[in-house]
C-alpha cells in the first residue's frame, strides 16, 4: 500500500514540476494577453485600427531573457534543475533570474505529490491536480496585478460542479457544491456592495466572488465559513506585516485572492472543518 502510493506520488510530483514551469509561463503572459484584448477592445470602439503586434499567447513567441532577449533554450528550461544549473542567472547576460521560477515549480510538484498520495493516480487525483494548479496560477497572478483571470475562475468553478455532479468528489454532494457557488459568490457580492455604500469605495473585485464560487463548488457550502476565516486571518496578518515593513503598494491595498487561494490549498489537504479547530471553533 505504502510503495503504490509513495510511486503515484512520485510520479504526481514529476507532473507538477513539468505543470509547474508552465504556470510560470501562464503567470507572466496571460495578464498581458488580457491587456492586449482590452487595448484591442477599446481601438474598436473608437473606430480605429488595434496596433499591429506579433502573436503572443501561452505557446508563441519562445521564452526568452526579458533583459536581452535570449532564447531559452530546452535545457535551460528543466524545471528547478536548470535554475541550479545556471547558479540563478541568464546564461547570455548574467541578469540574475527570480527566485520565484522554481519555487513556483517546487510548490505545485509539493501539491501534485500529496494528491498522488491521498488519491492516487486516478481522476480525483487528477482532478485536484488541476484544482492546484489553477489556485497557484490565480493566487500569482492576483497577487502581481490584482486580477483574477475568467478564463481560470469560470472553469475552475464550473469543474467543481462537475465532479459533485460525476460523484469524482464523494466528499460534497451536488447539493452541497451548487449551494457552496452559489452562497461563496453571494456573500463576497453583498459585503463589496455593503462597503461600497458605506465607504464610497470598492474592496474587492468580481474576480474574488469567482473563486470563493469556485471554491464553495469545490469544498460546499459548510466550507465557506472555515474557508473566509482563515482567508481574511492571514491576509490581515499579511497586511500588518506588509505596513510595518513600508511595503504596502501605493495606495495602501493588499488583493485578496491570494488569501483565498492560500485557504482553498489549506482545506485541500486538512480539510475545511480542521482550519476551525485550530481557531477554537
Amino acid at each position: 500500500m505504502l510503495v503504490s502510493q509513495g510511486f503515484d506520488a512520485g510520479l504526481a510530483g514529476v507532473l507538477g514540476l513539468m505543470i509547474g514551469s508552465f504556470l510560470n509561463v501562464v503567470i507572466y503572459r496571460l495578464p498581458k494577453i488580457m491587456e492586449r484584448q482590452w487595448a484591442a477592445e477599446c481601438a474598436e470602439l473608437a473606430g480605429k485600427e488595434p496596433e499591429a503586434t506579433e502573436t503572443f499567447n501561452l505557446v508563441v513567441p519562445r521564452s526568452r531573457c526579458r533583459q536581452c532577449g535570449h532564447p531559452i533554450g530546452a535545457h535551460e528550461n528543466i524545471p528547478v534543475l536548470s535554475y541550479l544549473f545556471l547558479r540563478g542567472k541568464c546564461s547570455s547576460c548574467g541578469t540574475r533570474i527570480s527566485l520565484r521560477y522554481p519555487l513556483v515549480e517546487l510548490a505545485t510538484a509539493a501539491l501534485f505529490a500529496w494528491c498522488g498520495w491521498r488519491w492516487g493516480l486516478t481522476v480525483t487525483g487528477l482532478a485536484w491536480c488541476g484544482f492546484s494548479a489553477a489556485i497557484v496560477a490565480l493566487a500569482m497572478i492576483d497577487w502581481d496585478t490584482t486580477l483574477l483571470p475568467d478564463d481560470i475562475t469560470l472553469p475552475l468553478l464550473w469543474a467543481g460542479l462537475i465532479m459533485a455532479a460525476l460523484k469524482w468528489n464523494p466528499a460534497v454532494q451536488l447539493p452541497d457544491a451548487l449551494w457552496g457557488a452559489v452562497g461563496g459568490y453571494l456573500s463576497l457580492w453583498l459585503v463589496y456592495w455593503g462597503f461600497k455604500l458605506v465607504t464610497g469605495k470598492e474592496g474587492m473585485g468580481y474576480g474574488d466572488f469567482k473563486l470563493f464560487a469556485a471554491l464553495g463548488a469545490w469544498f460546499g457550502w459548510t466550507a465557506l465559513v472555515p474557508i473566509i476565516l482563515m482567508a481574511s486571518v492571514i491576509g490581515a496578518m499579511v497586511g500588518i506585516a506588509l505596513k510595518l515593513n513600508s511595503s504596502l503598494r501605493e495606495g495602501g491595498y493588499v488583493p485578496f485572492g491570494p488569501f483565498l487561494a492560500a485557504a482553498g490549498l489549506t482545506a485541500m489537504v486538512f480539510g475545511p472543518q480542521s482550519i476551525l479547530r485550530v481557531v477554537g471553533l
